[in-house]
């Protein structure tokens, strides 16, 4: 199963949703999708340009259990 490490990383660099928002002009949903564990359903450009805001690789933003 894989499971998003968005939340964890966004909360380990204090970035708010509101500065993700900001940051990456993502919709607040795409956000809140990322962080509740659906960021598999997430496309590529999009997982990229969340990575490029918390300054990690896209494999990052995973862990497969």
């Amino acid at each position: 199963m894989i499971t998003s490490n968005v939340k964890k990383l966004m909360e380990e660099q204090g970035v708010t949703i509101r500065a993700m928002i900001e940051k990456t002009g993502l919709a607040d949903v795409t956000i809140l999708r990322a962080r509740r564990g659906q960021i598999a359903q997430c496309k590529l450009e999009t997982l990229k340009t969340i990575a490029n805001c918390l300054n990690c690789k896209i494999k990052d933003l995973f862990d497969e259990n």
